[in-house]
């Protein structure tokens, strides 16, 4: 039972996943499911914030209580979800261009729907699948740390908001370069979450094209060919592309932008609160201090252990439920509530600030001080004086 538990727990995204979608299908109010999910989340989240349990851990005989094939089923069964997600969008951007009167129906001839879509309610379907698309992100994340089959998984799922660059740029960057300037998934202190957004997405991008740039250059073949695993990754959403402006031309487009633009926001809003404003020398060793942990309950459920970046980013093909606390640097609030607060950059700011005065205090060697102090300088980043013990906000 206690193993079933401990599975089950990281199933909470997709049932929500499915729920929003099938909000999508109803139609009417219910487009809106996505919406008021995040903002439960963010309540449920809240609420949690003194619960910090440990990871899904191993038995008395040293088993894993994972059960690794039945959470990868879950993770592969995430693709075609996705897929279907879009396709629901699609279907009612096709019958708000198209014109389809609002009246009652049913859904393959048996599930009560409200048929039409109104603008106002083609926003909140837009919104909705943005916010869950986004979700996909820990999906796509988990299997760009594996080889083969699964990390095409990983590719076609961030492929799906534009994104397929970050499954190389993420193991090939991210986990090479961490709070280093050379990488751009890391956001320098003083930057906020808006700014980091797009640096942070065109920065692995640009990486990914650099990089196979240089492979294809000696292993002297064209840069504009099917080799190119940059040029490889659009291709992959290009599918996505062509339903959105079949469903609803510019309409459709627009659509689809905003999701992709929710979806992008999501993921780059982990990266900022995974690592913001911590230092590493170049070419030192990468350690726990490098980054912030997240051990609050709802969000290792949720975002599937995602928080626990220290452990992570030192065993980086480890599977998701056998990381665990290792002792980092811990803020001890859930990804909701940062994300929330990290939406006001005053805020969020003032926050840090006292916990980066900690860091560099108890956690950075001479060399990273010395860093700090420079871009403080540069940022006008002022540290107070008063710090942080990594307790409760």
């Amino acid at each position: 039972m206690k193993k079933l538990f401990i599975n089950v727990r990281y199933w909470m995204a997709p049932l929500l996943i499915l729920v929003t979608l099938a909000g999508v299908l109803l139609g009417g109010p219910y487009v809106w499911v996505g919406v008021v999910l995040f903002g439960i989340g963010l309540i449920i989240d809240t609420a949690t914030i003194p619960f910090h349990p440990p990871g899904a851990g191993v038995d008395e005989n040293g088993e894993t209580y994972g059960l690794p094939t039945l959470q990868n089923v879950v993770m592969y069964v995430m693709l075609p979800v996705f897929v279907l997600l879009q396709v629901a969008l699609a279907w009612r951007i096709y019958q708000y261009t198209s014109g389809v009167p609002i009246g009652d129906g049913l859904l393959f001839g048996v599930i009560p729907t409200q048929m039409g879509i109104t603008g106002w309610e083609l926003v909140g379907a837009s919104i909705s699948t943005g916010i869950f698309a986004g979700i996909g992100i820990i999906y796509g994340h988990e299997l760009a740390h594996t080889k083969g089959f699964s990390f095409v998984i990983s590719r076609l799922i961030m492929g799906l908001s534009g994104s397929s660059h970050f499954s190389y740029a993420h193991v090939y960057n991210h986990h090479l370069e961490l709070a280093h300037q050379d990488d751009p998934a890391t956001s320098p202190r003083g930057r906020s979450i808006y700014r980091h957004f797009w640096l942070s997405h065109m920065g692995q991008s640009k990486f990914l094209y650099q990089m196979e740039k240089t492979r294809l250059t000696k292993l002297g073949k064209p840069f504009i060919s099917y080799e190119n695993r940059w040029i490889r990754g659009y291709l992959m959403s290009l599918p996505t592309m062509v339903l959105f402006t079949w469903a609803g031309g510019v309409i459709g487009i627009a659509c689809m932008f905003l999701v992709w633009t929710i979806s992008n926001f999501e993921l780059e809003a982990l990266n900022y609160m995974e690592h913001y404003g911590l230092i590493r020398e170049k070419g030192q060793p990468i350690d726990y201090r490098h980054s912030w942990d997240n051990s609050n309950m709802f969000t290792s459920w949720f975002f599937i252990e995602i928080g626990r970046q220290a452990d992570h980013h030192d065993r980086g093909e480890t599977h998701f439920w056998e990381l665990d606390d290792v002792g980092a640097p811990d803020g001890r609030w859930g990804y909701f509530t940062e994300f929330a607060i990290a939406l006001i950059p005053p805020l969020y700011h003032s926050i840090m600030k006292r916990k980066l005065a900690t860091w560099d205090k108890n956690l950075a060697t001479e060399g990273e001080r010395e860093i700090a102090a420079k871009i403080n300088e540069q940022a006008r980043y002022e540290m107070p004086e008063k710090e942080d013990s990594y307790g409760i906000i």
